[in-house]
C-alpha cells in the first residue's frame, strides 16, 4: 500500500529530515519526493510505501499530525486512493 505525505509551513531547517526520520521509524519507506521553497512557504509531497509498516496506517496518519503541530507546520498522510479520488477531474 502507497500513501502520500504532504508538508506545508513556513521553511526551517530539517523539515525533510524531521519527515523521513518519522518514516524510518516505522519502517514507512519514501519512495519519491517533491518539495519547493514558494517564497518563504516549504511544500513538500512525498510517495511512501507502508506496506511494511510496524504501526497501524490510521496511528502513522496520527503521528504525522503531532510531528506537524510540533514543527508549526500542515504535515498530512492519507492513502495512495484518497488522494487519486479527491484529485480526479
Amino acid at each position: 500500500m502507497r500513501a502520500i505525505i504532504t508538508v506545508v509551513g513556513r521553511d526551517m531547517v530539517g523539515i525533510l529530515a524531521k519527515v523521513s526520520a518519522l518514516c524510518s521509524e516505522y519502517n514507512v519507506n519514501v519512495i519519491e519526493v517533491s518539495q519547493t521553497i514558494l517564497q518563504d512557504m516549504f511544500c513538500m509531497i512525498m510517495l511512501v510505501d507502508v506496506s511494511k509498516s510496524n504501526i497501524e496506517f490510521t496511528q502513522f496518519s496520527a503521528k504525522c499530525e503531532s510531528l506537524g503541530k510540533e514543527l508549526g507546520l500542515s504535515v498530512n498522510a492519507m492513502h495512495e486512493d484518497i488522494f487519486n479520488s479527491m484529485h480526479r477531474i
